[in-house]
């Protein structure tokens, strides 16, 4: 599949023991990743937003580990991946659900 040769990272955020990245493949979005660093492994979480076959899946996980993991320049024993396929619902803030309740107390205040 060539959409997996164009493969870059755009991160997110940043902690002293995490990142965040969404995953492009050229320049469509593919997925989110996590990852969290402890002192003996890397835990990483992709969340897929279409399906790929296995092999893609693991050519991806190799290039987390290249590209984000080894350069991190961390220890680690594993790298750890939970891989999930499927499509974002949404995303909320403080911002938007502190929106939300304003606009239902001004419904109610006007019934």
């Amino acid at each position: 599949m060539e959409t997996l040769t164009r493969i870059t990272f755009e991160r997110q955020y940043r902690t002293p023991q995490s990142e965040g990245y969404h995953v492009l493949a050229a320049e469509a979005r593919l997925g989110h990743l996590d990852l969290h660093f402890t002192h003996s492994s890397v835990y990483a979480t992709l969340v897929l937003e279409t399906t790929l076959p296995e092999e893609h899946v693991l050519d991806l996980i190799e290039r987390i580990d290249e590209s984000l993991v080894l350069s991190a320049e961390v220890e680690r024993d594993d790298l750890l991946v939970t891989v999930f396929q499927g499509k974002q619902s949404g995303f909320y803030s403080d911002d938007y659900l502190d929106e939300r309740m304003r606009r239902r107390a001004r419904a109610e205040g006007e019934r």
